[in-house]
């Protein structure tokens, strides 16, 4: 199956919140306009995508239900990718790989910097007892579609079982460095050039490693990505990874090197693409549950 270019008419419906996805788009030409709740009471327009960008791309990648509706404003030209048709595509347009990974990269910050933002308010609003300072966050929610009802909040948490068979597909591989217990494999504070593949051992994420308030944020074990976001943001490390296993064993992945990685591994850049995705869709949920416990405070 191969790609192919489809035209919409304003108001055409390209993609249906609650519906399987097996293709994903990117926007050749016009503008289309993403919805939670489409045609309900509760409509909510959430974001505007244009020319060049890709739409629906985590429903293909993490075979998951389409979280939102797209609409065609204006006429409107896209390019369709099939779910099949992803290697051909990627074999096609090398440089897409990178493009995708960005999408990811972006979105994850984003919604990890709000979610930083909901998690202070949901501590100050559970140190003074009281929501009412954030009365005008709540707005600032709407408009993010966070679905502030009980009877409409059903983002659940993601499973890891999916990401863990791509991890399975991925065979251990020579290339990499071999490092001894303890070894810094990056320090925060780092400009993160490349990410990492562990494949052997095992790996501890720090926030300020070394320190009095040292936290340990998360335990990386084979087969599984690391460090990639901060290759895809080009900016400084925000944590410290340190192996905590003797022969613990990585390969490097430089943003540069995608395109013949994907040549000799697919199952590696679906790896990677379903880790970036699984993340998301975490931070997401964290956002959301936060949100929701603010509005539900004291609103029972």
């Amino acid at each position: 199956m191969s790609t192919f270019e489809k035209t919409f008419n304003n108001g055409d419906i390209i993609i249906r919140e609650g519906d399987s996805g097996n293709t994903f788009f990117q926007l050749l030409e016009g503008e289309v306009a993403v919805y939670k709740n489409y045609g309900k009471g509760d409509e909510v327009q959430v974001a505007v995508i244009e020319p060049g960008q890709y739409f629906g791309e985590m429903a293909v990648i993490e075979t998951y239900p389409r979280s939102s509706t797209v609409v065609a404003t204006g006429d409107v030209k896209v390019v369709e990718i099939p779910a099949e048709a992803l290697n051909d595509y990627f074999t096609q347009n090398p440089d897409k790989i990178l493009a995708i990974m960005e999408v990811f990269g972006s979105r994850i910050k984003k919604m990890t910097d709000d979610c930083n933002e909901a998690k202070k308010a949901l501590d100050d609003v559970r140190r003074t007892n009281s929501r009412d300072k954030y009365l005008g966050f709540f707005a600032q929610m709407a408009q993010q579609s966070i679905y502030l009802t009980s009877k409409n909040f059903r983002l659940e948490r993601p499973s890891a079982e999916e990401l863990r068979a791509a991890g399975k597909l991925v065979q251990s591989s020579e290339d990499g460095e071999t490092y001894n217990y303890g070894t810094i494999i990056f320090k925060e504070g780092d400009i993160g050039k490349c990410m990492y593949i562990l494949h052997s051992g095992k790996v501890g994420i720090y926030s300020k490693y070394g320190q009095v308030d040292e936290l340990k944020l998360q335990e990386v074990e084979p087969v599984a990505c690391f460090g990639e976001m901060e290759m895809l943001t080009s900016e400084g490390r925000d944590t410290t990874a340190v192996a905590e296993e003797g022969d613990t064993r990585v390969e490097i992945i430089n943003a540069d090197s995608l395109p013949s990685l994907f040549q000799s591994s697919p199952a590696k850049i679906d790896m990677i693409l379903k880790s970036l995705s699984y993340r998301l869709r975490s931070i997401t949920y964290d956002y959301f549950k936060a949100c929701k416990e603010i509005y539900d405070f004291n609103n029972d």
